[in-house]
C-alpha cells in the first residue's frame, strides 16, 4: 500500500497531464512560458486574491515573502516550533530570529493566545503554519497583528492549499505598516467581492498579508518536482516578489533589489494546470476520507486531531498521536502499512536552530506532540477497502504494542510481580 498514491492520480489525469507537458515541449518556453501566467491567474481566482506569484518551491515562497517585507538581521518572526525546518530556515538565512510559541495540543497548530506575549519592538512578522491541512486561527492572529501596528502575517500554507476557513468576516487584516485606512477599506471591499464569487468561502492562502504554499509532489496540489506560490492582495508586495524571484530585476538586466533565482519551471506549472481539472473532487475526497478515518478510529486508544467547527482540513497528512510509537510503527510495517512522522523533533531542539531562536516560554505541547505523532496513508485515491485495512492493522498494532509495554514493565527491575509469593518478615 502506498503512503501517498500518486500513480493512481496520474492514471486518472494522464491524458490532461500528458497534453499539457507536450504543449510545453512543442513551444519550447521552459522558463516563464505562457503556462506560468495561466496558472497564476487560475490560482489567484481559486484563492480569491489579486495576485499569485509562482516560485521555485514552498521554501522559496517563504523566503521571498520575508525578503519582500525587507526582513533585516536581528528582526524577529513569531512562529511555531512544530513544523518542517523550512519555516525557521528562511528566517535564519536572512539573519532573523525565529521566536517560538507553543501549539494547541489538539490541533497541533500554533496557539494564537500565546502570540501577543511574544511580541517585542523587534517583531517584524508572524508566521503561523496551517499544519496537516487545517488553517490556524487566522482571524485571531490577524487581530493581534493589527493591534500592534499592522504586523505582517505570513500563512505557511504548504500543507493546506484548498482548505476553507469561515471564522469571522474580518477580512485579511494586517497589511504593511504605514498603509492608510482608506487603502485598507478599499482592499477589504475588493476582497468581499472576490469572496462572493466563492459563495463567501475564504480559502487558505488568502487570509493574511501573504499566503505561501508548496507544490511538492506529496502536497494536496502537487507537481512532479519542486514548486510553490505566493498569494497577496497587496500590489507593492506582489511587485517586489515578482522582481525578487528573477534576481531582483524590474526588467531584463535592470536589478532594482537583491533577489534569487526563484522561478517555477514552465513544465511544473503545466503539470499543476493538468491536476487542477479534478482538484475540487480531490479536496472533497480528502474531506470525506478524513471524516471516515475519524469515525473508524473513534474507539481506539489514540488521540485524533481536532478540526475546528469554523474550518475544514484537507489532510495533507492524516496524523494521530499514539503511545509506544516506535513499536506501533514496526507492527504496522510488518502488516504492510506505511507510516511517517511529521515531525519527530521540534525546531527549538534541533541543533541548527537551538542557538538561533528565542523561546519566551516553555513549549510542552510541541515536545509532547513530537514524541507521539504518526501519519497514516492518505491520498484522494485511497479506497475504503484500503482504509479499512489500515484501521484493522492499527487496532492490532496498538494492542500488541500495549501488551509488549505492559510485559516489559512487569519484568523490569523493581517491579512487583503479582504471581510471585509474598515475602514474609
Amino acid at each position: 500500500m502506498p503512503f501517498i498514491d500518486l500513480k493512481s492520480q496520474y492514471a486518472a489525469l494522464k491524458t490532461s497531464i500528458d497534453a499539457r507537458i507536450q504543449a510545453v515541449l512543442d513551444h519550447g518556453q521552459y522558463i516563464m512560458g505562457p503556462e506560468v501566467q495561466e496558472l497564476e491567474q487560475q490560482l489567484a481566482a481559486y484563492v480569491g486574491v489579486k495576485h499569485c506569484i509562482t516560485v521555485a518551491s514552498g521554501t522559496e515562497a517563504l523566503l521571498i515573502a520575508l525578503m519582500a517585507l525587507d526582513l533585516q538581521p536581528g528582526d524577529e518572526v513569531i512562529t511555531t516550533p512544530f513544523t518542517f525546518a523550512a519555516t525557521a530556515e528562511v528566517i535564519v538565512l536572512l539573519g532573523g530570529v525565529p521566536v517560538f510559541v507553543d501549539i494547541e495540543p489538539d490541533t497541533c497548530n500554533i496557539d494564537a493566545r500565546l502570540i501577543e506575549a511574544a511580541i517585542t519592538d523587534r517583531t517584524r512578522a508572524i508566521m503561523p503554519v496551517s499544519l496537516y491541512g487545517q488553517v490556524a486561527d487566522m482571524d485571531a492572529i490577524n487581530a493581534i497583528a493589527a493591534r500592534h501596528g499592522g504586523i505582517p502575517v505570513i500563512e505557511d500554507a504548504a500543507q493546506s492549499f484548498g482548505a476553507s476557513y469561515r471564522g469571522a468576516e474580518g477580512g485579511t487584516a494586517s497589511g504593511p505598516a504605514g498603509e492608510n485606512a482608506d487603502e485598507r477599506a478599499d482592499e477589504r471591499a475588493d476582497e468581499r467581492a472576490r469572496r462572493e464569487g466563492h459563495g463567501g468561502v475564504r480559502r487558505s492562502c488568502g487570509l493574511s498579508t501573504w499566503g505561501a504554499t508548496s507544490f511538492f509532489p506529496s502536497k494536496p496540489l502537487g507537481c512532479y518536482g519542486d514548486g510553490g506560490a505566493l498569494f497577496t492582495n497587496d500590489d507593492t508586495l506582489a511587485q517586489a516578489a515578482r522582481e525578487i524571484r528573477v534576481h531582483g530585476q524590474s526588467q531584463r538586466y535592470t536589478h532594482t533589489r537583491v533577489g534569487v533565482g526563484g522561478r517555477m519551471d514552465t513544465l511544473q506549472c503545466a503539470i499543476v494546470l493538468g491536476k487542477l481539472e479534478r482538484f475540487d473532487w480531490e479536496v472533497q475526497q480528502r474531506l470525506s476520507l478524513g471524516d471516515r478515518y475519524q469515525q473508524l478510529l473513534a474507539d481506539l486508544p489514540l488521540q485524533r486531531l481536532a478540526v475546528r467547527p469554523d474550518r475544514d482540513c484537507v489532510w495533507a497528512q492524516f496524523t494521530v498521536q499514539v503511545a509506544h510509537r516506535e513499536a506501533v510503527i514496526q507492527n504496522l510495517k510488518a502488516a504492510g502499512i506505511p507510516t511517517a512522522i511529521h515531525y519527530p523533533r521540534p525546531l527549538h531542539r534541533q541543533a541548527a536552530y537551538a542557538d538561533r531562536c528565542r523561546v519566551p516560554a516553555p513549549l510542552p505541547h510541541a515536545d509532547a506532540a513530537a514524541a507521539q505523532v504518526m501519519s497514516l496513508p492518505m491520498s484522494p485515491d485511497l479506497t475504503h477497502a484500503q482504509q479499512d485495512q489500515v484501521v484493522a492493522a492499527l487496532r492490532d498494532a496498538l494492542r500488541d504494542a500495549q501488551a509488549t509495554a505492559a510485559s516489559a514493565a512487569a519484568t523490569a527491575p523493581g517491579s512487583v510481580n503479582a504471581n510471585a509469593p509474598a515475602r514474609t518478615a
